[in-house]
């Protein structure tokens, strides 16, 4: 069966799935409180008691980017020797930061080098000493090791499905090493804990971004902050990602996308040249210098003389974690937008181009705070200690112009929403109809339907952390599909020659097979 012709709407991976949603959705309504206990607590003891092999598996991500870009596989294109990219290069950014991180860039911009700044690890938080140190833990948790581990599940994936003609999903790399029956099961098994990662890291994400947008619009238009006027948000939004899913990538997806990158830029120029503008270039190039120069050391450290595995747990590796969580959506959807691509392009899209950009970003917004903190009025780090998803828009009434700032950012966070949950929504869709390139309208829609409800659960229920922590359990063993997605891939891929621009098993597979 071609992977464009499936006809098998509702699947096994589709029915246990979403029994499996369903059940936990309603643990999470019912009883918040056990449910993010039980969750919260395998994942604490599962953090701490592994946290050596955690962050050294991810900085391995990182490793295998670098050696995949500057090996002997970067000239290796992502479809026919002869292709060309499907997206021109803006959008494909475009499209990278609103399906990644688009809303966490918005959400803890000035947030977290705040938290670090105040209240940094080994050392007297509040001094010069901790401002720089907080933009390289920033940097750390939001650069390089975060799009490494994008890029490596969506490499798998892009390679499969674009080179060898095979279906686009998590599954596909696994069942080159597992034969018969058993690869069968055991694909069966990564794609159900991939789509039940998405499930409830979408529902979370979405979660938090509705109550930014609350605390936005009570901002830009004195709306109430209650439960009624989150749920107002969530049926918008629903509305929204709807209509944008349905018209597929090449439409909604991409034209949001676009949208958001101006809007983005726009308020970032603003606070750039609004704000102490050689004070932030001044930690934007210090902080670059400070993070390539620390990125070795920080790429091990666990502090364990100094007793603060703790915090390595909560910060870094909550981080990671939840970023290998996102995995199995981000890289399919990065997969399905980087058709034509070399692998070296791959991974300087994927890696380099969003880190610096995310590390600009964290030095305007991050910088301007410390300004505030040490030479302006101050009150900032109280705001942000208060409640984070106010964070950004009590940092935009500091500058000029603040009222249409938050207009502005209020108008982007919801749109980043939609692109998230459009594209969430279309990779679930991909990822139950067997790696349908272009799912069916109804796949869409009940998956649209599926997450709509547990967050508006979750808003209800009061309790973020009940999606949050659902994710990152459920990614704690996606961790080894994606380590054996990469074996799969690394023994497929030596099979490419330079005598022999394809592999033999992929000679007869031609474009208009995958998108039969």
């Amino acid at each position: 069966m071609s992977v464009g012709t499936t006809s098998a709407t509702f699947n096994i991976v589709f029915i246990v799935s979403m029994a499996f949603c369903v059940f936990i959705g309603g643990w999470g309504l019912v009883d918040p409180d056990s449910m993010t206990g039980t969750m919260l607590g395998f994942t604490n003891y599962m953090l701490k008691s592994g946290s050596w092999a955690w962050l050294f598996i991810c900085t391995c991500f990182l490793i295998l980017s670098a050696y995949m870009a500057f090996g002997p596989y970067g000239h290796i294109r992502l479809g026919a020797d002869d292709e060309e990219p499907e997206f021109s290069t803006a959008s494909w950014i475009a499209m990278l930061f609103a399906g990644g991180m688009g809303s966490g860039l918005l959400l803890w911009g000035a947030a977290e080098p705040m938290y670090h700044y105040i209240s940094p690890p080994g050392m007297e938080g509040g001094t010069p000493a901790a401002a720089r140190q907080a933009l390289v833990i920033t940097n750390l948790h939001w650069g390089l090791h975060a799009w490494s581990i994008y890029a490596v599940c969506a490499l798998v994936i892009a390679y499969f499905t674009f080179r060898r003609g095979e279906p686009s999903m998590v599954s596909t790399p696994i069942k080159f090493l597992f034969k018969g029956k058993t690869g069968e099961s055991v694909g069966k098994v990564a794609d159900i804990l991939a789509v039940l990662s998405v499930v409830f890291g979408l529902a979370g994400s979405l979660a938090m971004g509705t109550l930014a947008v609350r605390s936005g619009s009570f901002y830009a238009f004195g709306t109430s902050e209650t439960v009624t006027m989150s749920l107002t948000i969530l049926g918008i939004l629903f509305v929204c990602y709807m209509l944008s899913a349905t018209t597929g990538v090449d439409k909604g997806i991409k034209i949001l996308s676009n949208v958001n990158m101006v809007i983005a830029i726009a308020i970032m120029l603003i606070v750039l040249f609004a704000g102490p503008t050689q004070f932030i270039l001044e930690a934007f190039i210090d902080s670059i210098g400070a993070y390539m120069s620390s990125i070795l050391t920080m790429s091990f450290k666990l502090f364990p003389f100094e007793g603060l595995t703790g915090w390595s747990a909560g910060w870094t590796l909550t981080y990671l974690i939840w970023w290998i969580a996102w995995g199995p959506f981000i890289g399919i959807f990065v997969a399905r937008i980087s058709r034509g691509r070399t692998i070296r392009e791959f991974c300087f899209g994927v890696i380099l181009v969003p880190t610096l950009f995310s590390m600009l970003w964290f030095a305007v917004f991050g910088a301007a705070g410390f300004y505030i903190e040490m030479h302006g009025g101050g009150g900032l780090k109280e705001l942000i200690f208060e409640d984070v998803t106010k964070a950004l828009f009590g940092f935009l009434a500091y500058f000029p112009a603040g009222d249409i700032l938050n207009i502005l950012a209020v108008a982007l966070m919801f749109i980043f929403l939609v692109t998230s949950a459009d594209s969430g929504t279309f990779v679930l869709s991909m990822m139950t109809t067997d790696g349908n390139l272009n799912p069916p309208v109804v796949q869409k829609m009940v998956w649209g339907t599926l997450i709509a409800a547990i967050t508006a659960g979750t808003l209800f229920s009061g309790s973020v952390t009940v999606a949050k922590a659902m994710a990152i359990t459920g990614a704690i063993p996606f961790t080894v599909i994606v380590l054996l997605q990469i074996v799969g891939l690394l023994r497929e891929i030596k099979k490419e020659r330079k005598d022999l621009p394809k592999p033999i098993e992929a000679r007869g597979a031609t474009v208009g097979q995958v998108d039969a």
